[in-house]
C-alpha cells in the first residue's frame, strides 16, 4: 500500500518527472519519492515527426508506464485534483491526500484544440491531421495525397518542441517529390511568428532549405478558425497587412482570399496543424500557476519564486525557451541538485539553468541540423560535436542521430539518471 507522505512528491511521469526521480534516487537510494501519473503508456514523442514520415515504427515509440518507473520509487496511478501548497498537499482525484516536503511539478502539457473554432471537430477529416496527437493519421494522409495546397501552421501559444511544424513540412517535401506530386503542390507555412527561427545561425540555413523546396512563409498569421467541411482555414494578420516584403516569402497564388485588410481565407487539401497548448487544467488554478497559467519559477533555480520547496521543470514551467526534452536534460540536475541543497539545510541554490533547449531540425530524409540554444536565442552548440560537424548545416550524421541515438539516449541513459 503507498503511503500518504513523503520527503519527494512528483508529479508527472514523463521526461521530466521520470528523470529527476532517477536522478534522486541515484544520489540517494534511501530517499522516499513517488511520483503521481495515472498513464499507462510512456512515449518517446520526438520520433513522432519520423512516424508522421513513414521512417520509424510507432510501437517503438512507447512503452509500458511501469517499465521506465525507476527502481524504488512508488508509484501513485492516480490523476491529479489540485495542489494546495501553503498545506505541502496533492489532491487527487480519488479524493486522497498526499503530503510532501519537496514538490516537483512536472505535468507536462494540454493540448487543447478546442481554442481554435471548428478545430476538434475536423481533427484526423477533412484532410486534418496533426504529428501532436496522431501520427499514424499524417502518415496515412501523405501516403493518399494527390496534389493541391498543404498548409502548415504553428499556433500563437507556447508548444512542445517548437520546430516540429516545420521537420514534417520538409519531410513532407520530399516524400511528395518521391511520390511524384510535388508539382502539383503548393507548400505553405503559416505562422504568427517574425522569422523561421529564433537563433541567427540556424535561421539562416532553414532560410536556404525554403527557398531550395520553395515553401512559402506567411509571417504574423494567427489560426482564428478551421472550416473542415470545406477545407479551408482562416488567419488573422497581427501586422504588416500593408508590408508584403515582412508578410511573406516566395509569394505565388495558391487561391488564397483576403476576407479583410487583416483576415485570409486559405484553402488547404492537407492541413497539418500544431494546436493550441496550455498548462493542464488542475494546474492552471492553482496557487503554483501565474497568470497565464504556468509554473511561476525562477528561469534559473527552476525554484518557485513563492514556495521554497517547490519546483517545476518541463513544459509546465513558465521559462523563456524551448519545451523540449533536451531542456529537460539540463533542467533536472538543477532540480536534483537544489533538493539535496535544501535537504542539508543550505540556502544557496545552484542557478546552473541557462535556458540550454535543442531542437533537431530535420530538414528531408537523411537531413538534419542540430539546434542548441539558450536564454536570448544564444546558439550553445555542444563543443564536443561542434569539433567534428557543423550543426548549422544540414547533415546525414545528425539523420543518425536523431534516429538512432537520441531515442537510445532517451531510453537507456536520460530516464535511468545517467544522462
Amino acid at each position: 500500500m503507498k503511503k500518504s507522505a513523503y520527503p519527494v512528491v512528483i508529479i508527472g511521469a514523463g521526461t521530466a518527472g521520470v528523470t529527476v526521480a532517477a536522478q534522486l534516487k541515484r544520489k540517494d537510494r534511501n530517499l522516499e519519492v513517488a511520483i503521481i501519473d495515472p498513464s499507462d503508456t510512456h512515449y518517446y514523442q520526438p520520433a513522432w515527426t519520423l512516424v508522421a514520415a513513414g521512417t520509424f515504427n510507432y510501437a517503438n515509440t512507447a512503452r509500458p508506464m511501469s517499465s521506465v518507473i525507476p527502481k524504488g520509487v512508488d508509484w501513485i496511478k492516480e490523476k491529479v485534483a489540485d495542489i494546495q501548497p501553503d498545506q505541502n498537499q496533492v489532491i487527487l482525484e480519488n479524493g486522497d491526500k498526499i503530503t510532501y516536503e519537496y514538490l516537483v511539478a512536472a505535468p507536462g502539457i494540454k493540448i487543447d484544440p478546442t481554442l481554435i473554432p471548428g478545430l476538434a471537430e475536423t481533427m484526423d477529416k477533412n484532410g486534418v491531421c496533426s504529428i501532436y496527437t496522431n501520427p499514424k493519421k499524417v502518415w496515412e494522409y501523405l501516403q493518399a495525397f494527390k496534389g493541391g495546397n498543404a498548409l502548415f501552421t504553428q499556433p500563437a501559444t507556447p508548444i512542445k518542441c517548437g520546430g516540429a511544424p516545420q521537420k514534417i513540412m520538409y519531410l513532407s517535401d520530399d516524400y511528395f517529390r518521391k511520390t511524384g506530386v510535388r508539382d502539383k503542390t503548393n507548400i505553405i507555412f503559416a505562422t504568427p511568428g517574425t522569422i523561421i527561427f529564433g537563433t541567427p545561425e540556424f535561421a539562416k540555413t532553414l532560410m536556404e532549405v525554403v527557398d531550395r523546396k520553395h515553401i512559402q512563409l506567411r509571417f504574423f498569421h494567427q489560426l482564428i478558425r478551421v472550416d473542415g467541411p470545406n477545407k479551408k482555414a482562416y488567419y488573422k494578420i497581427t501586422a504588416n497587412a500593408d508590408n508584403p516584403a515582412k508578410l511573406y516569402h516566395n509569394e505565388f497564388d495558391f487561391g488564397q482570399k483576403l476576407i479583410s485588410e487583416t483576415e485570409v481565407e486559405i484553402p488547404f487539401d492537407l492541413m497539418h496543424l500544431a494546436p493550441p497548448q496550455s498548462a493542464p487544467d488542475f494546474f492552471r488554478k492553482t496557487k503554483l500557476a501565474n497568470q497565464a497559467g504556468w509554473a511561476n519559477v525562477d528561469i534559473h533555480t527552476l525554484q518557485h519564486k513563492e514556495y521554497a520547496n517547490v519546483f517545476a521543470l518541463g513544459d509546465v514551467a513558465d521559462l523563456p525557451t524551448a519545451k523540449t526534452g533536451a531542456a529537460v536534460r539540463k533542467q533536472a540536475p538543477v532540480v536534483v541538485e537544489n533538493i539535496m541543497r535544501l535537504r542539508a539545510s543550505q540556502k544557496q541554490m545552484s542557478d546552473a539553468y541557462t535556458g540550454y533547449s535543442s531542437c533537431p531540425l530535420v530538414t528531408g530524409y537523411g537531413k538534419m541540423l542540430l539546434a542548441e540554444f539558450g536564454y536570448d536565442n544564444k546558439r550553445m552548440s555542444d563543443p564536443m560535436i561542434s569539433r567534428f560537424v557543423d550543426t548549422t548545416k544540414e547533415q546525414y550524421s545528425m539523420w543518425i542521430l536523431k534516429k538512432y541515438g537520441l531515442p537510445f539516449m532517451y531510453w537507456n541513459l536520460m530516464l535511468k539518471g545517467l544522462a
